[in-house]
C-alpha cells in the first residue's frame, strides 16, 4: 500500500503510532507550523531618548510620539542618556522617566522599572491590553 508506520507520540505509554504516507504527513506538519508562525504577533520596540535637562516643549513632543507608538501596538523603550558629567543628575533623569510613566498611565503599563545601564537610564512600557475583562 506504500504507507509508513510513523511514531506520533513516543513519550506516551504505550507509544502511539499511525500508518500514513510519510511525505504527506511531513508536508501537513510543515503547513501547520507555517500557519502558527504567521499568526504570531511580532513585537515592535520604539525608542525615545531624553537628556537630563530636556525642555518642556521637547518633552511634550516626545510624549505625543510615544502615545502614537503605543496606540499602534508598539512597546516603547524610553531612556535618559547622560553625556559626560551630566551623570551627576541621575535624580533629574529618574524624575523625567517617572513623569513620562505618569503621563502615559492610561495608555501603557510599566514592563521594566527605571534602571541605570552605563550612561543610560532605561524604562520599558507596553500597551495596556485592549480586551475588556468580563
Amino acid at each position: 500500500m506504500n504507507l509508513d508506520l510513523v511514531e506520533i507520540s513516543p513519550t506516551a505509554e504505550p507509544p502511539v503510532c499511525k500508518i500514513v504516507d510519510l511525505q504527506k504527513f511531513l508536508y501537513q506538519q510543515k503547513k501547520k507550523n507555517k500557519e502558527i508562525k504567521a499568526k504570531t504577533l511580532k513585537v515592535i520596540i520604539k525608542e525615545i531618548r531624553f537628556g537630563p535637562n530636556t525642555d518642556e516643549h521637547d518633552y511634550n513632543f516626545k510624549l505625543n510620539h510615544a502615545i502614537n507608538f503605543i496606540k499602534g501596538g508598539a512597546k516603547v523603550k524610553a531612556y535618559v542618556f547622560f553625556r559626560g558629567r551630566s551623570i551627576l543628575y541621575k535624580e533629574q533623569g529618574e524624575e523625567i522617566l517617572k513623569r513620562f510613566v505618569k503621563d502615559l498611565e492610561e495608555y501603557a503599563k510599566v514592563e521594566q522599572e527605571p534602571k541605570l545601564e552605563g550612561k543610560r537610564m532605561i524604562i520599558m512600557l507596553a500597551p495596556k491590553s485592549t480586551k475588556k475583562k468580563v
